[in-house]
C-alpha cells in the first residue's frame, strides 16, 4: 500500500484520514484484529460488500443537500475509485461500490476537498441526519429546519459519545406536521413548532424517541410536545449518553434505543435523561440561522442549445406529478425519479453542465432515493424536462405507487436474500403500464427490502415486500413476505404494516394487481389507500392473496429470481450494519490508553465535557477487559460497572475505591470543569495501570 499526502486545510479531517491509512497498514500487517478493524473502518464509512475484496463507501450528505461542486466531485471519485455509479439511499446518503480498501484514504481526501465526509456514515455511530427534502421551500413549514439539521450534523460529528455505541443512532427532522422525514421511525425525531411564550413567538420542536424498523419495528414515543430551539442539541446529547451507558451491547439484535425504552419504560428513560443534564457540553445552544437564509440562485440564462421536447403529453404529465410550487412566489421545485436510486457519473456531469444556469446550487437527495431541484422559473421547466428526457430521467409519478423505494438487496449486500432491485423495476413498469391513474396518487407507497432488516423500509409501506425464500419439494425458491397497511399519519405518528403472507417472488406483481384491483372495486367515499387497509384488516388481505401461495402450480421461472438467469440459491453473509462487539482483552486496554490520549488533547483545548466522556469510556473499556479475562460477559456499560464491583471490588482483587461504579459514575454528578476533568483523568490512568499489571500477573500465573 502506497502512502499519500492530503491537501486539506482542516487538521481534524487530515488527522482522521492519515489515521485510517495507518490502521489499514497495521491491519494488513496483522497488528489489529479483524473484528476491531471492521469496527474502525465502519465508523469511517467503509462497509464490506457481498463480493469479497471490495468495499462500499457511504458518503454522508446532511439532510440530503449537495452543491454542484460536491455532486461533480462525487461523480469524479466514483469514476476513479468505483464503477461510475452513484446510489442514492433512503437516508439521503450516496453510496459507491466495489472500492479497494487500500484506496479509501485517498478517496476520502479527495471528497473532503469539497467538504464531503464519510466519517460516521456506518457503524455504531450517530448516522447521517435526515431532513425533509422540501425544507426551506415548504409552504407548510413554520420555519426552515435546514440550519437546525446542519447544526445537529456539525455538533455530533466526532463527538466522543457517538463513536462506539451499542448500535447505530438515526436522527430525522421534518419540515412540518406532515412529517415528510418520517420521524416516527427514527431513534430521535423532531418536528418544528412555534409557540407563544410571554407574548413572543418562540421556535421549538416536538420530540419523539425510540422509533425504528428492522425485524421488530417500533413507533417512536413523544417526549416533548414543545422543546425550545436552544435546548435541541443539549437534549440530543443527554439521550445519546443514556443510550450509550444503558443500551444493550451483547446482542446486536436488541441493541437499538427502541429496545431500551421498551424494556425500562419511557418514564424511567426520561429520568435517566434528566440525570445527564449536569454533565453535558452545553446547557443551551443558540443555532445560527443567518448563513442559510440566502439561496444560491443561478443566473437564469439558458444555454444556446436545442432542447425540443419529444413528447408534449409526457411533459404535461411530468409537470403535473413531479413539479410543485415553492413557498417563494414565482419559483418551482422539480423531482427526478431515479430508478432504484442509481444514477451514473456521466449523466450527473451532463446534468450539472446543462442545469447549473436554471436551478439553485442546492440539490437534494430525497428519502425516496430521488433528486430534487429548486428555485426554478416556470419558463425554464420545458428546458429542464428536455435535458432530463435526453438522459432517460423523465419518469412521472413522484410519491406514487410507481416511485418505489428499494434497497440494493442481493446486488451488493451481505444480508440480501432475494432481489429487491429486480422486483422494483418490474413493479414500477406494472404501475406505469397497467395502472396509470395511480401515477397521480400519493397514498400508495410500495417499499421493498432484500431481507427483513428493512433498509428498503418495507415495514411502513402501504404495500411492502421483504426478501425471503421458500422450500418446495426439496428445492429453494426466491420468495417475498407481503406486508399491507403501513404509512405516515403525520404529527410524528405512523403505522407499521401487517405481515400478510409469504409468496414466491415471481408472484409479487400479481399480488399488487390483486390488491389494487380490490381497492378500485371497494373504494368508499374517496377514502385513501391507507384508510382502505385499516377498514379491511389483515385477515381480509390474507384471504385475498392466499390463492397466490399455492406452490403446486409453480412454473420453471419461479425458481429464478428477478434479474437473474441461474436457479435461485440462498447465499447470506454476515451483515455489518451495526459493527461487531470486540471481546479481546489486550485490544480493549490499548483502546482505553488511546482514549486517554484523546482526552488529554481535549483538556488542552478546553473541551472538558468531551474529555470527561473519553475518560469515562476508558474506564469502561478497561473494566470490560478485566471481566472478560475472568470470563464474565456483560451486555451494558452499567452492567460492566456493577459486575466489576461484584467480581473484583467485593472480592478484594481491586482496592482502589470502595465502589468502582461510584468512581466511574462521577461523570454525571459533576459539571464539566477543568478541575474535575484533570482529577478524573488521573483516576483513570491509575486504573489502567492497575489493569495492565493485573493482566500481566494473570498471564504469569
Amino acid at each position: 500500500m502506497q502512502s499519500f499526502r492530503t491537501e486539506l486545510e482542516n487538521p481534524l479531517v487530515e488527522k482522521d484520514i492519515i489515521e485510517l491509512e495507518k490502521k489499514i497498514i497495521a491491519f494488513k500487517e496483522g497488528k489489529i484484529p479483524e473484528e476491531k478493524f471492521r469496527s474502525l473502518r465502519l465508523a469511517r464509512g467503509v462497509y464490506g460488500q457481498r463480493q469479497p475484496g471490495v468495499q462500499m463507501v457511504r458518503i454522508k450528505l446532511p439532510y440530503g443537500k449537495m452543491t454542484f461542486a460536491q455532486w461533480k466531485r462525487i461523480s469524479d471519485v466514483s469514476d476513479e475509485f468505483s464503477t461510475g455509479n452513484l446510489h442514492l439511499t433512503t437516508r439521503q446518503d450516496i453510496q459507491i461500490h466495489f472500492v479497494s480498501l487500500d484506496r479509501t484514504p485517498e478517496l476520502w481526501s479527495l471528497l473532503e476537498q469539497d467538504s464531503i465526509t464519510i466519517r460516521e456514515a456506518c457503524g455504531n455511530t450517530v448516522r447521517n441526519v435526515t431532513g425533509s427534502d422540501i425544507a426551506g421551500v415548504d409552504k407548510d413549514e413554520p420555519f426552515d429546519i435546514t440550519p437546525y439539521a446542519h447544526a445537529v450534523f456539525e455538533y455530533f460529528l466526532r463527538k466522543p459519545v457517538g463513536q462506539e455505541m451499542g448500535r447505530k443512532f438515526k436522527i430525522a427532522i421534518s419540515s412540518s406536521e406532515k412529517d415528510t422525514a418520517l420521524v416516527f421511525m427514527h431513534d430521535l425525531g423532531a418536528i418544528p413548532r412555534i409557540k407563544e411564550i410571554d407574548g413572543k413567538q418562540v421556535r421549538g420542536f416536538k420530540i419523539v424517541v425510540g422509533g425504528g424498523l428492522g425485524a421488530q419495528p417500533f413507533l417512536a414515543v413523544t417526549t416533548h410536545e414543545f422543546l425550545e430551539e436552544h435546548l435541541l442539541l443539549p437534549y440530543i446529547e443527554t439521550v445519546l449518553r443514556v443510550f450509550d451507558r444503558h443500551g444493550e451491547r451483547n446482542s446486536r439484535h436488541k441493541a437499538r434505543i427502541k429496545f431500551l425504552i421498551n424494556q425500562i419504560g419511557i418514564e424511567a428513560f426520561n429520568e435517566l435523561v434528566e440525570a445527564e443534564k449536569k454533565a453535558i457540553t452545553d446547557q443551551s445552544v443558540t443555532i445560527d440561522t443567518s448563513r442559510f437564509e440566502d439561496p444560491s440562485l443561478p443566473d437564469y440564462i439558458l444555454p444556446q442549445t436545442d432542447y425540443a421536447i419529444k413528447n408534449q403529453l409526457a411533459f404535461e404529465i411530468w409537470k403535473k406529478t413531479n413539479v410543485k410550487k415553492q413557498k417563494q412566489d414565482g419559483y418551482y421545485l422539480a423531482y427526478v425519479r431515479v430508478p432504484n436510486g442509481n444514477i451514473s457519473s456521466t449523466a450527473s456531469r451532463r446534468l450539472i453542465e446543462k442545469l447549473q444556469h436554471v436551478i439553485a446550487d442546492d440539490i437534494r437527495v430525497t428519502i425516496t432515493q430521488n433528486l430534487q431541484f429548486r428555485y426554478i422559473k416556470s419558463e425554464h421547466l420545458e428546458y429542464i424536462y428536455g435535458v432530463l428526457e435526453a438522459e432517460g430521467l423523465t419518469a412521472p409519478g413522484i410519491g406514487s405507487a410507481a416511485d418505489i423505494v428499494s434497497c440494493p438487496g442481493t446486488d451488493t449486500c451481505n444480508l440480501g436474500i432475494s432481489s429487491s432491485t429486480g422486483l422494483s423495476k418490474e413493479l414500477s413498469q406494472l404501475i406505469e403500464e397497467e395502472y396509470p391513474e395511480f401515477l397521480y396518487r400519493e397514498d400508495v407507497a410500495i417499499r421493498i427490502s432484500g431481507c427483513m432488516n428493512s433498509c428498503g423500509q418495507h415495514g411502513i409501506g402501504t404495500i411492502g415486500f421483504h426478501g425471503s425464500s421458500m422450500k418446495v419439494k426439496g428445492n429453494v425458491i426466491p420468495a417475498v413476505q407481503v406486508l399491507i397497511g403501513g404509512g405516515n399519519l403525520g404529527r410524528g405518528e405512523g403505522r407499521v404494516a401487517n405481515k400478510v403472507i409469504k409468496l414466491p417472488s415471481k408472484r409479487a406483481p400479481e399480488a399488487v394487481r390483486y390488491v389494487l384491483n380490490d381497492f378500485k372495486l371497494n373504494l368508499q367515499d374517496n377514502e385513501s389507500f391507507l384508510e382502505y387497509t385499516f377498514r379491511k384488516g389483515e385477515k381480509y388481505f390474507y384471504d385475498l392473496l392466499k390463492p397466490l401461495g399455492n406452490t403446486e402450480t409453480l412454473l420453471e421461472a419461479d425458481y429464478i429470481d428477478w434479474g437473474h438467469a441461474e436457479q435461485f440459491a440462498t447465499a447470506i453473509g454476515v451483515g455489518e450494519c451495526a459493527g461487531v462487539i470486540i471481546d479481546l482483552v489486550s485490544t480493549l486496554i490499548l483502546e482505553a490508553s488511546e482514549k486517554i490520549s484523546f482526552a488529554e488533547e481535549n483538556i488542552d483545548k478546553g473541551a472538558f465535557a468531551d474529555a470527561i466522556y473519553q475518560i469515562y469510556s476508558a474506564f469502561v473499556s478497561t473494566a470490560k477487559a478485566l471481566l472478560l479475562n475472568h470470563n464474565v460477559h456483560c451486555n451494558t456499560q452499567g452492567g460492566i460497572l456493577r459486575d466489576f464491583d461484584t467480581n473484583f471490588t467485593q472480592k478484594g482483587l481491586y482496592t482502589g475505591n470502595e465502589s468502582f461504579a461510584e468512581l466511574v459514575l462521577q461523570i454525571n454528578k459533576n459539571e464539566p470543569s477543568a478541575a474535575f476533568a484533570n482529577s478524573y483523568l488521573l483516576q483513570a490512568k491509575d486504573f489502567i495501570e492497575f489493569a495492565t499489571e493485573f493482566k500481566e500477573q494473570a498471564v504469569e500465573n
